[in-house]
């Protein structure tokens, strides 16, 4: 295996000293007392049906400029950046593609995961998320409008703190609406961690730590749904689930992931409507400053005939 000379390489088989201490040999049931405390509150102060996007959202456009369409969005430390770039013909095809393709890819910086680092290439999770951010997205773009083409979009993911594939997928669709990319509808996404009887919505990374490991029990509801919404439209882009979990909570979760999907609309249409008012906004300067420069070149042409013509 090569070696990354850009950093110091430790032996492939060594062990992380955080393995060993007290936070590593907590049972089951120690961690989930320290989620919430006695008033139902969790340790970043929101309540289990609260989510990140209502009080510690941020988004931005046009994070990238070699790219068509870029996005940023924060949920408190949460923080992801995708660009989307301009269709490509599809290289090596040999039969005529009548939809056309999208390509994503999902990356984690080095610094980004609490447990541990990331290495230089693609791990098995990375490969798992670009997946599920191309079936997410399929629906929502009109790819029969760009035949035997490809759409590139490349998610980075500085922090994770939870909930990093909808952030991903929220991203994503900012993105492409910033590249006027055609779309079906703005698409939406949201996480939830089932533990048992409680549900938290948009989880942080503990909390999903905790909700995909196995209980100490059997019967008891477990792990992380995670659903896309296209609101307008009021359809399901992809629903995925890791866990174990009974049809009622199953039904229960969707109502609350459609719900908070749901919330998350107007904060994406706030930023693109503000995209469109200063763009006409640095229409309108341009033009000025065109009419300033173009009046100053005919007043310095008259100068010079005015000297021509007295000569």
């Amino acid at each position: 295996m090569p070696l990354d000379y850009r950093r110091f390489n430790g032996p492939e088989d060594s062990i992380p000293y955080n393995y060993y201490t007290k936070e590593y040999l907590k049972s089951y049931h120690e961690l989930h007392r320290e989620l919430i405390d006695e008033n139902g509150v969790r340790k970043d102060g929101r309540t289990l049906d609260e989510a990140r996007s209502l009080c510690m959202f941020f988004a931005r456009t046009d994070m990238i400029s070699q790219a068509k369409g870029s996005a940023y969005i924060e949920l408190k430390k949460t923080k992801v950046v995708c660009s989307v770039f301009d269709p490509r013909e599809i290289m090596h095809q040999n039969e005529f593609s009548a939809l056309g393709q999208l390509f994503c890819e999902v990356k984690f910086a080095p610094f980004s995961c609490p447990r541990q680092r990331r290495p230089h290439a693609p791990d098995a999770e990375e490969k798992a998320l670009s997946v599920a951010l191309r079936k997410a997205l399929e629906p929502t773009v009109c790819r029969h409008l760009f035949p035997n083409y490809q759409l590139d979009i490349f998610v980075y993911i500085l922090e994770h703190d939870g909930a990093c594939l909808a952030a991903a997928i929220n991203a994503a669709g900012l993105a492409l609406a910033d590249a006027a990319v055609p779309m079906y509808d703005i698409i939406t996404a949201c996480s939830l961690a089932v533990i048992g009887d409680q549900m938290f919505v948009d989880p942080t990374e503990a909390e999903e730590n905790l909700a995909i490991m196995n209980p100490e029990k059997d019967g008891i509801n477990n792990g992380l749904i995670t659903m896309a919404v296209m609101p307008e439209l009021r359809q399901i882009s992809d629903f995925r689930q890791i866990g174990s979990m009974d049809v009622n909570c199953i039904m229960k979760a969707t109502e609350v992931l459609q719900k908070e999907c749901e919330k998350i609309l107007p904060n994406i249409q706030q930023i693109l409507v503000l995209n469109v008012v200063n763009s006409f906004e640095q229409q309108k300067q341009l033009e000025k400053e065109a009419k300033e420069r173009e009046a100053a070149l005919n007043a310095k042409m008259e100068e010079w005939k005015t000297l021509l013509n007295a000569g």
